[in-house]
């Protein structure tokens, strides 16, 4: 089994070719030697890599803040946590209640922020690096 090790040849589909210039130095079956840049520094998966950073920091405020400030309300103002909304249900027990659909939110806005700003991102980063789908939109 051989490989190819033609300077045609790229391990990465979206990186750029480089033109074909002899290298100095070894000869024999390793001597071309290609530089490309890592997969974490291209650009588009800088973009996606934060994208998606943000939409884990949306999310996890919206939950976990929520929550913070119910923690801090119950051990700095206890007083206020047990006044009475209604009769039997305190502002501590509706506080606590309400942290169901606050997390079915972040859980709507993780998802939300998913399709419209993570997904498309990796979407078109996966035609680009899928050899079959870049030879389909080049024959259109």
């Amino acid at each position: 089994m051989s490989y190819d090790t033609s300077p045609s040849y790229s391990t990465y589909p979206w990186a750029p070719r480089q033109p074909e210039q002899p290298e100095p130095g070894p000869t024999g079956p390793h001597r071309h030697r290609h530089r490309h840049t890592a997969p974490g520094q291209h650009s588009d998966i800088r973009v996606l890599r934060s994208a998606y950073r943000w939409q884990r920091r949306v999310a996890t405020l919206a939950a976990l803040g929520y929550f913070t400030l119910f923690l801090v309300l119950s051990a700095s103002a206890p007083a206020l946590m047990t006044e009475e909304v209604t009769d039997g249900l305190t502002v501590g027990l509706l506080l606590g209640l309400i942290q169901v659909p606050v997390t079915g939110a972040a859980i709507g806005l993780y998802e939300y922020t998913a399709r419209r700003t993570v997904d498309p991102i990796a979407e078109r980063l996966r035609r680009q690096a899928d050899p079959d789908t870049r030879r389909t939109e080049a024959r259109r």
